[in-house]
């Protein structure tokens, strides 16, 4: 009886952790296909050779991390895999530990390690293809990372020791890439880095953030350009003159925050005070009016008492995210906070964590609420069921609300189009619409 071969030397990529991570992803897809390799990303489970691009940010991820690095080893002891590579965060940070205690893995590589990982496979970096990048996400969407590292010494963060120091790319090889997306159909760009705010001080010898963005808002076909992961401190104000007279710059911010204490600001030494931080809120509020600010805070930082938590609450009450995330702290070697006892309980944190995301959902309910009547212009992603689904100027793909538009009738949106859509129904994290072609 004749058996039926796999086909060879098909890998299949996956991506564990942040979008930073997925840009990495897919450089090394495109890195493989002009080396000739079948690829494919998160794919069925017919390809030969795995490749899993790890997370080691905290204890959630690298735990998520290893149990994949687990089933995919037993899927290779098992015979059904010829290759088993694994790189990313968690590989960087942790190589030796890993390479004796999951020894069926053929090679871990680090961060920034890809020519090697190519040469395992006999496949050659082609510096060519810089600025060619495949991309995983929807068509009209794409991640651009314009830095790597970071030189913050934010004392609760591992991210340095697993991505090294700030690395700036040049504002031509982005805007060049740009390009290329947009000559794909792509039509927003999400600006990523470690840390967007210091992008250019390693290069040009200033934040050189405004001019970036005044560049990549000249490249034809891109209408929205969205900023993630901007630090406050010695914020680049000037962006939000970029911002308010560039109509594809996103009136969208992306700034963790972390805190709101004096007391564990300083701890976590983020080099910016609560009421530096109002002060920028406010400055930034004024310069950009309807502009959508996104935040992320820790909670459970070691010594965080119950009056620094309840100043932080009062703090998110007032301020008034349009978008907020919650974590949980996570002592992780080799950080600056290791040194210190971590003294909150875990049902500590999550008791705070769920606290204050009951302040924010109120939060976001009332501002959604508020856009019920009103007119927006929405991205179509896709469809779903009964249901076309987009977003908002206001909203990044997976993290943010979506628009529910009912698929009845006439209705019709092709996806990666955009539509004027008004809003008859809200929640705490979603909008409902119908369709205005008159807009």
């Amino acid at each position: 009886m004749k058996t039926k071969n796999k086909p060879r030397n098909k890998v299949n990529v996956i991506t564990l952790g942040c979008s930073k991570n997925l840009v990495d992803s897919e450089n090394l897809i495109t890195q493989l296909r002009g080396n000739d390799f079948e690829v494919e990303h998160e794919g069925s489970g017919d390809a030969n050779i795995v490749i899993i691009n790890t997370c080691g940010f905290i204890d959630r991820a690298k735990e998520e991390s290893i149990n994949t690095i687990l089933e995919y080893a037993a899927h290779k002891e098992a015979g059904h895999l010829d290759k088993l590579y694994v790189t990313g965060c968690l590989s960087q940070r942790y190589k030796e530990d890993l390479e004796a205690e999951i020894p069926e893995v053929d090679a871990y590589f680090g961060t920034l390690e890809l020519p090697s990982l190519l040469h395992s496979l006999n496949a050659d970096y082609k510096h060519e293809l810089i600025g060619e990048r495949s991309i995983t996400t929807p068509d009209h969407y794409a991640y651009l990372k314009i830095s790597e590292g970071c030189n913050r010494t934010c004392t609760f963060c591992a991210i340095p020791l697993m991505r090294g120091k700030h690395v700036s790319r040049t504002i031509e090889s982005l805007e060049k890439e740009a390009r290329h997306l947009a000559s794909r159909g792509v039509k927003e760009l999400m600006l990523i880095a470690q840390e967007l705010t210091y992008y250019g001080l390693d290069i040009y010898k200033k934040r050189a953030l405004p001019e970036l963005l005044d560049r990549l808002a000249d490249v034809e076909g891109i209408e929205w350009i969205r900023l993630h992961y901007a630090y406050p401190s010695k914020f680049p104000v000037e962006i939000f003159e970029v911002m308010a007279r560039r109509p594809e710059i996103c009136n969208y911010l992306d700034i963790p925050l972390q805190h709101a204490s004096n007391a564990v600001l300083q701890r976590m030494k983020r080099q910016i005070t609560r009421e530096e931080t109002l002060e920028l809120i406010a400055h930034a509020r004024a310069a950009v009016p309807g502009l959508t600010l996104r935040t992320t805070m820790l909670v459970g930082f070691p010594g965080e008492t119950e009056a620094d938590f309840q100043e932080l609450c009062d703090f998110v009450a007032a301020a008034r995210f349009d978008r907020l995330g919650v974590f949980q702290y996570s002592h992780e070697e080799n950080t600056g906070a290791y040194e210190f006892e971590d003294d909150v309980p875990a049902e500590v944190k999550e008791e705070r964590a769920s606290a204050l995301m009951e302040i924010q959902q109120e939060i976001s309910a009332a501002k959604n609420q508020e856009k019920v009547g009103k007119t927006f212009r929405v991205l179509f992603d896709r469809k779903e069921g009964d249901y076309f689904i987009g977003r908002t100027e206001g909203d990044s793909p997976e993290v943010d609300n979506e628009v529910l538009v009912p698929a009845t009738g006439d209705t019709y949106f092709r996806i990666g189009d955009f539509g004027w859509v008004e809003i008859v129904e809200a929640t705490a994290y979603d909008l409902v619409g119908r369709p205005v072609t008159n807009a």
